[in-house]
Formats: structure tokens, C-alpha cells, sequence
């Protein structure tokens, strides 16, 4: 197996579980854990892509990424934000 390979299984192996426990109703889409597993498996399975140049697939999971940063940013304290004075 080759590198991309191997990191399009990880990735897209993330993605199933966070999938299937949500449909198992055992973490919500607003779980911490559910927002990881989908920028993690989102991130490998860009870098794949753009491994084999499937720049389509990059722009995808970019997104997807994005996305769930910004999912996993809403579970950081508010008082984080704030500058300190």
C-alpha cells in the first residue's frame, strides 16, 4: 500500500466512525469527538488527494475540514477569545 493509500484509509476510516456512531445515537454533531474525527479523517483524505493530484477531492476535504474546525472552535471558552488587557 502506498502512502496515499494509506492515508485515504485512515482518513476515510475517521470519517465512517464518526458517521456511524452518530447514526448508533452515541455522540451528537455537536460532540467534541464527532467535530475531531471529522477534521482529522477531512484532513488525511485531502492530503491524499492531493498526493495523486485529484485537486476536486482537495477542494472537498478542505472544506470539510474547515468546517469542522470551526465546529471544534465553538467548544473552546468564550473567555479564550477575549484579548487579555
Amino acid at each position: 500500500m502506498n502512502p496515499s493509500d494509506l492515508l485515504a484509509t485512515i482518513g476515510v476510516t475517521l470519517l465512517l466512525i464518526a458517521f456511524l456512531l452518530n447514526l448508533l445515537k452515541k455522540i451528537h454533531t455537536e460532540h467534541l469527538l464527532y467535530a475531531t474525527l471529522n477534521l482529522f479523517g477531512a484532513a488525511l483524505c485531502g492530503i491524499s488527494a492531493y498526493m495523486v493530484s485529484f485537486y476536486p477531492f482537495v477542494v472537498l476535504e478542505s472544506v470539510w475540514a474547515m468546517v469542522a474546525l470551526f465546529a471544534l472552535a465553538k467548544h473552546v471558552p468564550r473567555e479564550t477569545w477575549k484579548a487579555e488587557r
